[in-house]
């Protein structure tokens, strides 16, 4: 994939000493750190309201690496060089004034400079407008946004409309972590550089796929921002629509950002919009019940602290739609995502179709197709099930399903998986594009998400339940099985 030439040595993080710069973007600087990615010269402005000092800000750097990387991969040399780059400036966001302290504190940087926005999506004009007034947005300079980008398709155009105030399209970086996993990246590679898969990558080699995220926490202390959601919109509209888009995309002409995205965009053009008469059959909205995550008893979600006991919103998805187009018509893509679930899995599962004729037993048994796993989570790595030979010289005629399994930490040595955030955070520093979401993906995205709600609410279909700890509702194995297939369950 191309980087720029224009690199980034400047940095500014708003939201420093929010929850997700502490857990995600600290540790997965200090990979960076490590593997000696990071230029000399590169520098970090942390941004919050708290006024502390510097060395405060670095204490609590330290704690978040010790809290949050292995001891085995900390390097106190190497905590010592990250954490010396970085400096603090408290700042009130909504304050043009604050903007002027915060040049002052880079003025003598090198520029062009990102600003990563870690913040609530309310405080984006405002910097993006403080930012602009003190002169620190230029031509050259990047700004990256976290998802949601928005709450439906219209807060989400307004979203981005403030952001183009100031910033060109090329400049705007919309950031889904997902992206950023080494399976993810790998999903381009896997797909357009084997024969083996891409001759068979469309309707006449693949039955059916399924996409599935669960989560075995909860809500936790997010049930406020949460039941404003519910997880269509915090799940389905971000990570699986583009886990689903690297599955079902055509060949990018070049691997580059443009190319890729325009792609993308063609497959949310394609995917199939639910309405009021196939909800029944293709939508299982669900939310958990009192129950236990091994073997620890947790509450339902209108059980959480804070929540409201009449709310309806939803911690479980599981959705049948297809992509209209040549390549998928008629093939059935399952998505399925949930809160408090038994175990916590993200895994893409490719069933390709058998062939017509067996001949390996005297019942004539249909046998299934091969079925390609790409899993996410637990660990990363791809799996495809074949079919062998038992050993045995009383066992011609029967077979057996066994994994050609590929490990990426144990067949590239790696000391560990990179996070979502190292990538994606080296791909901001070179100006590389092709992880990030441009506008008409998320807002295709937003629209799918909206018309499938619509459908939802103006139906009779009802809120089910599952217990905490489940694979959540049986409503959801129906969905798939009155189709004659199942979901992959290890």
């Amino acid at each position: 994939m191309k980087e720029s030439i224009n690199k980034i040595n400047s940095f500014t993080l708003f939201g420093i000493l929010g929850d997700l710069s502490i857990r995600k973007l600290i540790p997965a600087w200090y990979y960076l750190e490590r593997d000696g990615m990071l230029s000399d010269s590169l520098q970090i402005l942390g941004v919050g309201r708290k006024k502390i000092s510097d060395s405060e800000l670095k204490n609590t750097l330290i704690e978040s690496l010790e809290t949050y990387v292995p001891s085995e991969y900390l390097d106190q040399t190497i905590v010592s060089t990250l954490i010396d780059r970085f400096s603090y400036c408290s700042c009130d966001l909504q304050s043009p004034d604050s903007y002027q302290k915060l040049k002052l504190k880079v003025q003598d940087w090198n520029m062009p400079m990102a600003h990563y926005l870690a913040i609530s999506p309310g405080l984006f004009e405002s910097v993006c407008d403080g930012l602009s007034g003190a002169g620190l947005v230029t031509k050259e300079c990047r700004i990256v946004v976290e998802k949601p980008v928005g709450y439906d398709l219209e807060s989400s155009q307004e979203i981005n409309e403030k952001l183009i105030k100031h910033f060109d399209e090329s400049q705007i970086y919309r950031i889904d972590h997902y992206l950023g996993k080494e399976t993810v990246q790998n999903l381009i590679t896997l797909r357009f550089a084997n024969s083996l898969f891409s001759s068979q990558w469309n309707s006449k080699g693949v039955e059916y796929v399924e996409i599935t995220a669960a989560e075995s926490v909860g809500i936790e202390d997010r049930w406020g921002y949460f039941d404003g959601m519910g997880q269509l919109r915090d799940m389905v509209q971000s990570h699986l629509l583009q886990l689903l888009c690297l599955i079902a995309m055509e060949p990018p002409n070049r691997l580059d950002d443009q190319s890729i995205r325009s792609e993308k965009v063609k497959v949310l053009e394609a995917l199939k919009p639910l309405d009021e008469e196939s909800i029944a059959s293709s939508f299982v909205s669900a939310q958990y019940t009192d129950g236990g995550v091994d073997g620890v008893h947790k509450p339902g979600y209108i059980n959480e602290e804070g929540a409201k006991p009449d709310s309806k919103t939803e911690t479980f998805v599981s959705v049948k739609t297809e992509i209209q187009n040549w390549r998928w018509s008629g093939v059935p893509f399952y998505l399925r995502t949930g809160k408090r679930m038994e175990t916590k899995t993200t895994q893409i599962v490719i069933h390709f179709k058998s062939d017509g004729h067996y001949i390996f037993n005297e019942n004539k048994e249909s046998l299934k197709g091969n079925t390609l796993i790409i899993s996410l989570h637990p660990t990363e790595g791809i799996s495809l099930q074949v079919f062998t030979k038992p050993h045995g010289v009383d066992k011609h005629s029967i077979i057996r399903s066994d994994p050609m399994s590929l490990d990426f930490i144990k067949t590239q040595q790696l000391l560990n998986i990179p996070s979502g955030y190292q990538s994606l955070l080296m791909d901001i520093l070179n100006g590389n594009q092709s992880l990030f979401l441009c506008r008409e993906e998320v807002e295709l995205a937003w629209k799918w998400c909206d018309e499938t709600l619509d459908a939802f609410n103006n139906s009779n279909q009802e809120l089910f339940y599952y217990k905490s700890g489940s694979n959540g509702p049986k409503e959801s194995e129906a969905l798939i099985t009155n189709n004659g297939h199942q979901w992959h369950e290890e």
